[in-house]
Order: C-alpha cells, then structure tokens, then sequence
C-alpha cells in the first residue's frame, strides 16, 4: 500500500458515496421516486424484478430534463434543487444533494430518457463503469424514465451483502408505501416480476385532501386500521399536524404501522418518537405498538434535513416545543376522539357527551331501581328490558346485572355491552387522580378510625421528613409510636382500597425516588398504582343504579376505552352478531 497522498478517481468517489446513499435497491427507488415527486409529477410508476436487484424502472409524467442537462444530471452534486447555503437551510424539495444519480450511476448500469414540454421528442443517455454516452433520440413522453440494472455488479464485495430476492422486494415495497402515503393527491402503481403489486388512483376532481388521505390509508393499511383510527388535526401559526392515530384497541407486536412525516419527507426522529410513545402510555399495553399516520408540517427553516446523506433523520431547531405540541395534539386527540368510545371489538360512532350531572341519568336509574328492588318470584323470572325512558339512550346503555362478579352486561341502541367493571373503575380514578393532582386539590377522607401499621424505620423517617409531600398526595399519616404509623386521612378517590396497603405503596415510592421523582417523572406511575388499588375489586356486588352510575362515569371520562395497562374495558356485541351465534334468519 502507496503511503503518498492523491486524488481518487471520479468513479471511485462515486462508488464510495453510493455506499452511503444506496445500499440497497430500495434506496434507490426512494431517490428515483422522490425526484419525480420534485418534478412535479402526478403519476408515478414503479417496475421491479428480482427484488431490483436485476432491474428497477420508475417512469414519471413531471416536468422533464431539457436534452443538454441530461449529462449533467449524472455527475456528482449537480442539482436544480439548491444554489446557495441559504437555500441548504430552508430545503423545500424532497431531494437536493445531488448525489443519487451519480452514486446509481457508479453501481449499476443506468439509462435515462426524459422529455420537456418544450421537446419534439425525448432524449436518452446511458451510463456504465462511470461512462456517459452522448444524448440520443428516444420515444418519450413528457416526463422522464430512469432504468437501473445489475445493481452494483462492479463492485462483487458490496453485491454480496444484498439479502435474497424477496427480502430486498420487502424493502422496496415498504419504501413505495412511504412514499405513496406522503402523496395521496399522486397516482402511483407498482409491478414486481411482472405481477401489479399496487394500483393507487390519486386525488380526483371531488374529492377534499382528507378524503383522498383517508382512502390512500384505508387501500394500504387495510380498512381495520381506517375504522379504529381517529383524526388528528391541530394548527398553530407556525406548527400544523394533522392525520390518523388508531385507538389502542387497534395495535400491533412491531412498528410496522408507525408513518411519521416532516414536511412530506418520511423520517425516524427520536424527538417525534418518543412525544408519540408518551402520548400513548396511559392507554396502551407495554408490549404493544401504536399505528399512526401522520403529517407534521413547519417552515423549512425551523428543521434541518442535511443530517444524513439517505435524509431519513432530521434536526428540529426547537425541539421541545415540537416534542410538546405533538404530545398534547395528538393526546387530545386520543381522549376525545370523534368515534368517543370506541369498542375495540366491532367499532360504532358514538359522540361522547359531555360530563353530566349526578342527576341527569335519576328518571332512568330510579326506573331501573323499581324493576329491580325486591322483585318477587315471578319477576325474577321474567326478562329484563330497556326501561321506556324518552331521552336518548347513552353510548353504553343501561344495566342489566352483573355477570361472575367481574362484568356489568348493558343494553345499549346496537345490542350487548360487556364492561369489565374494575378495569373501567380502573381508568375512571386514575383520570380523576391526575386531574386532582394538576389542580393541587387531591380531596381528603378523614377516617372514623386511625388505620394503624408496623412500619420499618426507613418509612418512619419518610414519613417525618416527607410529611408536606404525603399531604399533596392526600395522606396524613403520623407517628404514634417508634416502630408504628397511623393512618388519619387518604385520598377520598381511594376510599375504597385497603388504607395500610395504599399508604405503604407510597410510602415505597418515596422512599426509593424521593418527593421531587415522585411528583414528576414517577407521578403518573403512581397513581396507575393507587388506582388500580382504589377501584372496585372483582366479586363485589353491585346495585342496578350503581352499575350505571359507573356507565355514565366512563361516558365522560377521557381514554375510558383502555384501563391503564392498555387492555380494553369493555366490548360491543351487536345484534347482529347474536343474531348469528344463534343462526337466527338461516
């Protein structure tokens, strides 16, 4: 080996480069699509063989390439897309280092024909082991078509570490995909060996964008992703993000239906990520994965795209302020969905009313009450029907028992509701902790009797030192002895769990976080923690009116569909499904 210093030849800068912009055929179909995407283009098809490693032909109806640029649409950092570094950072094209082209063209053998509306007709050059031909007379219509074949076959080291066929097709299809989801308003077709993969109209003269996003979705993710998703929309002057967020009940073990979007441009950002993972955490199970859609949009100049030469991450310049306004955007969004509840089952459109007074479900409960109340014998045996109440019928319906113990059955307009009574208790006091805990005002319950506990001296010495901590969290505890703690007061949400049990959960928690972890990062786990405790216990009895108070607390309570470990609280069972089960009508 040489020890003096030279320059490397043209190709072999080009074949290093395409080590980093191409690795594999799928990245070449990215560029290859999103350079039509930049000329305007309106239909944009995609033809593959062998996973594109023998062949890859994208054929677009854009602007074109005028005969005497073709050249130099080639070479290495030539672009129409950028001219000045003000210009590098307030990036608007989907493209602009102008390194894709002259990187294919190092690796494979490359044709290029295009046509301008300016043209008679289309030009063509073709490109191997760092040769250009001269421009040549071609059949073109307007637009261009670029032909990539034999992938790196020049360089047999680099070949090697391509997988099998059908793995680099699965790379390629997911980066059509991508990119096809970015553009709903774009025709887009896909071919592999011959065979239609994808056949994707764009937006037609009637429809809104929302309309063609919400199909676009619905043809690829499949319409049980559509049904389960919710819209996401919220615009400030300088932020907008907007999309679809399926409910919890829809997840999936991978991320493979994770879409995120900046400005068009499909990225993995870290910031985005984990405002995404935060806003679902309260509702949803932690081995399982969100799916989502969504479009974030923001002036050029307030993100960076030149952190990586494939442009899949990007750099926000306040990044905070992002990572804010996608948590609570798309948060909200998942609280008070329009579909408001949503049965993870069989989804059904309700609209979530507002919270309503103790009083305004008393006509119906009272009525439910006299059917109820020490029927006789025959009574007993009859059916239970929907009372004749003449005011709408609420989204879970009304009650009609319990079931093991564990599950309240109701009657609603589409047929059977099954709640699983504690995990919608569950959810009810755990909203209703938190919402307590932002307003500073945890509401205590005195109780008759002291709950007395043999505590160790570590909680005897949290308990003196953390005492303004405890009262925030609505505990007075005290020392009433060296090795002994009473329980004077707790939260009135918790009434219902065991006193010594609860203050000794909390008592652990400080002790091993301290107060100020307590209250901020380990506050929500916390509370999951006491809720859990707090709400009614499986094999308790409830009353009629009891149970529908509880039904009527979930219509009003935010993320009411999941308890807080992500599994669901309650499903629909439709008439029709019964109807089924019992072969009713064959």
């Amino acid at each position: 080996m040489s020890t003096s210093i030279r320059l490397l030849p043209e190709l072999l800068i080009n074949q290093i480069a395409a080590g980093e912009v191409i690795e594999r055929p799928a990245a070449a179909l990215k560029e290859l699509m999103e350079n039509s995407l930049d000329a305007g283009a309106s239909d944009i098809s995609v033809q593959i063989e062998s996973g594109g490693i023998k062949l890859m032909r994208v054929r677009d109806n854009g602007r074109g390439i005028a005969k005497d640029e073709l050249r130099l649409a080639l070479m290495r950092h030539a672009t129409s897309k950028i001219a000045s570094l003000d210009d590098l950072q307030s990036v608007a094209s989907m493209g602009f280092r102008g390194e894709a082209l002259a990187s294919m063209a190092a690796v494979a053998e490359l044709t290029l024909s295009s046509r301008t509306a300016n043209d008679a007709h289309g030009w063509k050059i073709e490109a191997k082991d760092g040769f250009i031909s001269e421009p040549s007379p071609a059949g073109q219509p307007q637009g261009t078509s670029i032909e990539i074949r034999e992938i790196y076959f020049n360089t047999p080291a680099r070949r090697k570490f391509l997988k099998t066929e059908a793995t680099e097709f699965a790379h390629c299809e997911e980066t059509f995909k991508r990119i096809a989801l970015s553009r709903p308003d774009v025709s887009f077709s896909l071919q592999h060996n011959g065979r239609t993969i994808w056949q994707l109209p764009g937006l037609s003269n009637s429809e809104s964008i929302a309309d063609a996003v919400l199909k676009r979705v619905s043809m690829m993710l499949g319409d049980e992703f559509a049904k389960a998703a919710v819209a996401v929309s919220r615009r400030t002057p300088e932020l907008a993000l907007r999309g679809l967020a399926a409910l919890p009940a829809y997840s999936l073990s991978s991320r493979d239906a994770q879409y995120f979007f900046v400005n068009g441009r499909f990225v993995k950002d870290k910031v985005a990520s984990h405002a995404l993972r935060q806003a679902y955490q309260d509702i949803l199970h932690h081995q399982r994965h969100p799916a989502f859609v969504l479009f974030l949009e923001l002036p050029a100049t307030q993100v960076d795209v030149n952190v990586h030469p494939a442009k899949s991450e990007v750099r926000f310049r306040e990044s905070q302020a992002i990572h804010r306004f996608i948590f609570h955007t798309l948060q909200e969004a998942l609280a008070k969905p329009e579909q408001a509840i949503e049965s993870p089952r069989n989804p059904v459109s309700f609209s979530r009313p507002a919270p309503v007074s103790p009083f305004q479900y008393t006509a119906s409960i009272e009525l439910w009450k006299m059917q109820t109340d020490a029927p006789s014998t025959e009574e007993k045996q009859a059916p239970i029907s929907l009372p004749p109440v003449h005011q709408e019928i609420p989204p879970l319906g009304f009650a009609l028992g319990q079931l093991s113990g564990i599950y309240i059955l109701a009657q609603n307009a589409h047929g059977l509701v099954v709640v699983d009574m504690h995990a919608a208790h569950e959810r009810i006091v755990y909203e209703r902790l938190k919402a307590a805990m932002d307003a500073e005002e945890i509401a205590t319950q005195p109780l008759l009797i002291p709950v007395t506990m043999i505590a160790e001296k570590l909680d005897i010495a949290t308990v003196e030192s953390e005492r303004q901590t405890l009262l925030k969290l609505g505990f007075d505890i005290a020392l009433i002895s060296p090795t002994t703690l009473a329980i004077r007061a707790m939260p009135v949400l918790l009434k219902q769990s065991e006193a010594e049990l609860i203050a000794g959960k909390v008592l652990q928690e400080l002790r091993e976080y301290g107060a100020s972890r307590v209250l901020t990062e380990r506050r929500d786990e916390l509370l999951a923690s006491l809720a859990c405790h707090g709400a009614v216990r499986a094999n308790r009895m409830l009353s009629i009116a009891e149970m529908n108070a509880l039904l009527r607390e979930m219509e009003s309570t935010e993320r009411a569909d999941q308890c807080n470990h992500g599994r669901p609280t309650w499903f629909q069972v439709s008439i029709k499904e019964l109807d089924a089960m019992f072969m009713r009508g064959q």
